[in-house]
């Protein structure tokens, strides 16, 4: 298929600027959220509190990602982009003034806001991560998405281990630090306001890309209802919560057993680890030269046997850091035993994330493939719901959760592979062509970025 002309008049989805803008955007919103996160129970000294207040979050977040398809009917993609960035910076207000005041309702409320905009913000970046790259480019863009992602909690790791350098027993950190994540997340609409509408955007092939939604709200909600209970996606529903019922689990893991500087170590250096595992295995679900089917499977059983392996490690450690309650700083013996878990983990739970993405793409036709991904995102926070809600509770924070992590992925295995062992089955891939290196199983997945699910006002 020969690529349409450029419009010289339109941006490119992948113009320096558009990522530039785009990278800001994620850094300053769920990348300062994360890097909060990964500084253990949002950097306090106890993870009760925070893992419930996350918990809240998530669970207003399954309905505001519900109802986020209405949403962008009225306001479009670039309106929930910047709705979804409000509610950021009230929830680290509340972390401030719990750690510098011992102010609770705030920390609640703040989570309240951020789990009622955070929700469209999701819904409408993950939209925008499937939608805007080039079939061929799509792994590699997700790659740079989840890097995105990463680098905001890469910098907060990188600050709080600056101020926090010489923090080597437990407890909770400088409440400096959220002063510096409040003025990032402050700025979050207004770098949302300087994004291009996706109709001013063209792809590298030459296709425009369309947003909108040409069904009434209701009917649009309705559908996404009906695509739930798709049997292939009911399928997942298993290997999804168990890719990310992880995060509250390895949180409260380094907030429970490091040391402060410990855990501004565990944020950087895991960020880091994270970054480059996801983006070399972006790189690899992009390589047309292999077929979809050995990618797929490959990446899958690779992904299963590591996860496998590390949660196997995690029960026993925290089986017996049960009883003996050990505080661990870089100078400790058997810091590298008891913190590697933590940083492979982390690399495990971005790895499941960009997979999941991946499998979303290849789930479902062209209409289905946007809900598909709303629904992933909605999923994900039910899940995410559940992990913070049992990780505020001593017993699950200490040894249940990750038990109950590690069964998750057993029971899901199975059904997931019902659905990944069909990618690529019914047809091998011919030799690549040589328009961008595209295959021709891959070429029917091209369109599906013009799925209506915005209109631009």
């Amino acid at each position: 298929m020969t690529p349409l002309p450029l419009d010289p008049n339109w941006c490119q989805a992948s113009n320096p600027s558009s990522r530039v803008l785009q990278m800001t955007l994620l850094l300053q919103s769920n990348g300062i959220w994360g890097a909060m996160n990964s500084l253990g129970a949002g950097g306090s000294q106890s993870p009760s509190l925070v893992n419930a207040s996350n918990a809240l979050t998530f669970s207003l977040m399954v309905i505001s990602c519900y109802f986020s398809s209405a949403l962008v009917h009225y306001i479009g993609i670039k309106g929930a982009l910047v709705f979804g960035t409000i509610g950021y910076a009230p929830f680290a207000a509340g972390l401030y003034t719990n750690n510098r005041f011992g102010t609770e309702w705030l920390v609640l409320f703040g989570a309240a806001l951020c789990g009622i905009s955070a929700g469209v913000f999701w819904a409408a970046e993950a939209a925008i991560a499937i939608a805007y790259p080039e079939p061929w480019n799509r792994g590699k863009a997700l790659g740079y998405w989840l890097t995105f992602r990463l680098s905001g909690q890469i910098l907060g790791g990188a600050i709080n281990l600056g101020i926090n350098a010489k923090a080597n027993q437990a407890g909770k950190v400088s409440y400096v630090v959220y002063l510096i994540f409040i003025a990032i997340q402050a700025t979050g609409p207004f770098i949302a306001l300087l994004l291009d509408r996706p109709e001013n955007v063209q792809r590298q092939d030459g296709k425009k890309i369309s947003m909108e939604i040409h069904d009434r709200p209701w009917a649009e909600m309705k559908a996404t209802a009906k695509a739930f209970f798709n049997p292939k996606f009911l399928l997942i529903v298993l290997w999804i919560g168990q890719a990310v019922f992880a995060e509250a689990v390895y949180f409260t893991y380094l907030a429970l057993y490091f040391t402060v500087r410990a855990r501004a170590l565990g944020s950087f250096i895991s960020g880091i680890a994270a970054v480059i595992t996801g983006n070399l295995l972006g790189n690899w679900l992009d390589r047309s030269n292999f077929s979809l089917k050995l990618r797929a499977r490959a990446t899958f059983w690779t992904i299963a046997v590591c996860q496998a392996g590390w949660w196997i490690w995690a029960v026993v450690l925290a089986t017996r850091f049960r009883s003996i309650q050990p505080t661990y700083d870089w100078s400790s013996p058997g810091f590298g035993t008891a913190f590697g878990v933590y940083i492979f983990l982390t690399i495990g739970f971005q790895s499941n994330y960009l997979f999941l993405y991946f499998i979303v793409t290849h789930l479902s036709n062209t209409e289905e493939v946007i809900r598909n991904a709303a629904l992933l995102r909605g999923v994900e926070s039910a899940w995410q719901a559940v992990s913070y809600g049992l990780t505020s509770i001593t017993i699950f924070a200490q040894v249940g959760a990750i038990y109950i992590n590690f069964g998750l992925l057993v029971v899901a295995i199975l059904p997931a592979w019902l659905v990944v062992s069909k990618f690529g089955a019914d047809r091998e891939s011919p030799p690549p062509h040589l328009e961008g290196g595209r295959t021709s199983e891959e070429s029917g997945l091209e369109e599906f970025s013009g799925h209506p699910i915005g209109k631009e006002r």
